[in-house]
């Protein structure tokens, strides 16, 4: 029988962005550094920021020695934002910093192409959906192309779409239709046609968009404008678990062709201008069980398949565990796609891992090499990086297509003494072996996870976006939050238990080598509000009462090399005060550790994206989920969402529209660069 978890099934949010059925990672049980040893070997060297004094005495002392200033005084500089910031808040509608503008580029339902219907939310169809913008937007990245006749700039935007939220998508929904009867059959009021236009909504969007008088558009007639869609696109599996007996199904028994993608969060763009999209919580889309004694039994609880938060194993079979065993390998893969090729297959790269996946931020290393950061978006688990074993072309795009198949994947180990070890995952190498499952290079790809338990990663407090510097060599990693971190199992990198605010650490890696298999590592902020002791924040004391934030996500560096940070609190807005939007985070000198707020989503939304082009002068957003997320706690609302009864109706604030998560273009007024 399929079993479905109603009290779990939230679609998404971020109570399942942290995976709430998933069992302990199993590394915790080893040993790791204690307080004393964290107290002894870091606490001397730094000096003490805002928000750490007056914290209670063992939580106070264990949790702040590495949360302490990173870098030895600097010669005092000006602070490099300038923006008068906005204030924290919650309520209907975005808000951006005095002096830009914030205007939706695109939205949920668009129309990508001249045949396209025009959406229309009481008739929705999955074919019409394949022909429009999907649902909640996340990842955005821009290919630039040459301008037009009249044109000022021209592009393709790359947008992923994670997933869905029936309870403000679909009129036939209600927050009523939650339970299930005794049977299971009931769920949400689902059926065929509508499981099928959920998975016509995820996946991704190319689109082209163009600025012609100072403004932003899409155009609508493009050639290159592309849905990418779990319900229809064929996609290729290259790398080490290509052809695997593990990645077969009765659909595929070659194991190097699944339909579609799935739960796609943040993502890059490579040095040769193709989009990667990464495949994070796949797990939520299966159910079923699996027979007794099953050998994917142990892979498939390490990733909690199935996790039951869709109906879709209902009505695809592909989805139900008791009929295809093998498909849940099939997805947490890293996929890349050719943006400038409407015809191109995306491609599963399986030598960067399977994992819950968010980001693949890369830069060209200084002997050629591509290093592409990674965060597996879970409670006590990892930091990676991928070295391609080829080097980057700047002069042939052509060589560099196969780059991601060869490499070595490493996972982080974060020591007590400041510095990293990367840990390679090469099949064969110490514990990696037959005798602990791994009889190739496919096995281990295919349970990375477990792979990197057995090596001793550290386990994080949910690491998500990772984002290196090129000017710097710096490479910041969002931890978003954990609370099921225990007193006993605070360690250096993640220095709170019950950790609800999360925290940023900053690696460097020695020389400029982003291949370099020893780093050293900081904590840059510890997130949430300073002002009160007991949360155990960090700040610069600059930091002013809006420049705080919490449960950073996903992180861009601005042309300049500044850093700019979006969160995703989920329903923990209520605890802050404030919904989720965009801070400028200063990195360097005196400033460093001081936060300000640019821009706010509406109640229930999350902060996505953020994307910088046109040489810092835009900057694109997305805003996702909007008024889902705790819109019981917005005190105007103060209820559940439902289609009919939404939290807000951002962006078009009609009647007859539901809200519709949309890309939001950033300009400032004068034509100037962002944040100055």
């Amino acid at each position: 029988m399929l079993r479905i978890d109603p009290e779990k099934h939230s679609c998404r949010a971020e109570a399942f962005e942290a995976s709430d059925d998933i069992p302990s990672n199993p590394v915790l049980a080893s040993g790791r550094p204690t307080i004393g040893d964290v107290i002894n070997e870091r606490f001397s060297r730094r000096g003490v920021l805002r928000g750490m004094l007056g914290t209670a005495a063992i939580a106070g002392i264990a949790s702040s020695v590495p949360a302490l200033l990173s870098h030895e005084a600097k010669a005092a500089g000006a602070q490099t934002f300038t923006f008068e910031e906005i204030a924290h808040g919650v309520d209907e509608t975005h808000h951006v910093a005095e002096g830009y503008n914030a205007d939706v580029l695109i939205r949920w339902g668009d129309p990508l192409h001249g045949d396209a219907p025009e959406f229309d939310p009481h008739n929705q169809s999955a074919d019409a959906q394949e022909k429009q913008f999907g649902y909640n937007n996340d990842y955005i990245g821009f290919v630039a192309l040459e301008p037009q006749d009249g044109e000022e700039a021209r592009g393709l935007l790359c947008v992923n779409h994670e997933y869905t939220n029936e309870e403000v998508m679909f009129p036939q929904i209600g927050r009523q239709d939650r339970a299930l009867d005794k049977g299971g059959k009931a769920f949400f009021n689902m059926t065929p046609e509508l499981v099928a236009i959920e998975q016509a909504a995820h996946g991704g969007s190319i689109v082209e968009i163009v600025k012609r008088d100072g403004q932003w558009s899409y155009d609508r007639n493009a050639p290159r404008n592309r849905r990418i869609t779990t319900r229809s696109t064929q996609c290729m599996v290259t790398g080490p678990a290509a052809g695997h007996d593990r990645m077969k199904t009765s659909w595929d028994p070659t194991g190097t062709r699944v339909i579609g993608t799935v739960n796609n969060c943040a993502g890059g763009i490579t040095p040769w201008g193709t989009y990667l999209m990464a495949e994070e919580n796949f797990h939520g889309y299966f159910l079923g069980d699996l027979p007794e004694g099953h050998p994917e039994t142990i892979n498939h609880e390490r990733y909690g398949v199935p996790g039951g938060w869709y109906a879709w194993g209902m009505y695809d079979d592909r989805f139900n565990l008791a009929k295809e065993p093998n498909e849940p390998n099939r997805f947490g893969w890293m996929v890349e796609v050719d943006p400038m090729d409407p015809g191109s297959i995306p491609i599963k790269r399986t030598a960067l891992g399977r994992m819950k996946h968010e980001g693949g931020e890369s830069v060209v290393n200084k002997d050629g090499r591509v290093v592409i950061y990674m965060g597996d978006d879970q409670r006590f688990d990892y930091v990676y990086k991928f070295v391609t074993a080829g080097t980057y072309d700047d002069n042939d795009r052509s060589a560099n297509m196969g780059l991601l198949d060869g490499g070595t994947l490493y996972v982080a180990r974060f020591n007590a003494d400041g510095t990293v070890d990367w840990l390679p995952l090469v099949q064969g190498e110490g514990p990696l072996t037959a005798a602990n499952g791994f009889e190739s290079q496919a096995d281990l790809m295919i349970e990375t996870r477990r792979a990197a338990d057995l090596l001793g990663a550290t386990p994080m407090d949910r690491p998500e976006d990772v984002e290196p510097n090129p000017r710097t060599g710096k490479v910041y990693a969002m931890l978003t939050n954990n609370t099921r971190r225990k007193a006993d199992q605070v360690d250096a990198a993640n220095p709170r238990a019950e950790n609800a605010f999360g925290h940023i650490i900053e690696i460097t890696e020695p020389d400029m080598d982003f291949a370099a298999t020893k780093s050293t590592w900081d904590i840059l902020v510890r997130c949430g509000d300073p002002t009160k002791a007991e949360v155990g924040a960090m700040w610069n004391p600059a930091t002013s009462e809006s420049g705080w934030f919490a449960a950073p996500d996903n992180c861009a560096i601005d042309g300049q090399g500044r850093l700019w940070v979006t969160t995703d609190q989920g329903t923990n807005w209520s605890k802050t005060g404030t919904a989720d939007g965009v801070w400028a985070l200063e990195t360097e000198g005196e400033h460093r550790g001081t936060g300000r707020m640019f821009y706010r989503v509406p109640v229930g939304a999350e902060m996505c994206g953020p994307l910088f082009t046109d040489e810092d002068r835009v900057l694109f957003v997305a805003v996702q989920h909007v008024s889902t997320d705790g819109a019981k706690d917005y005190e105007p609302f103060g209820r559940n969402s439902t289609f009919e009864d939404p939290a807000t109706r951002w962006p078009d604030f009609q009647d007859d529209m539901p809200p519709r998560p949309s890309v939001v273009v950033i300009t400032k007024e004068d034509g100037g660069t962002i944040g100055s």
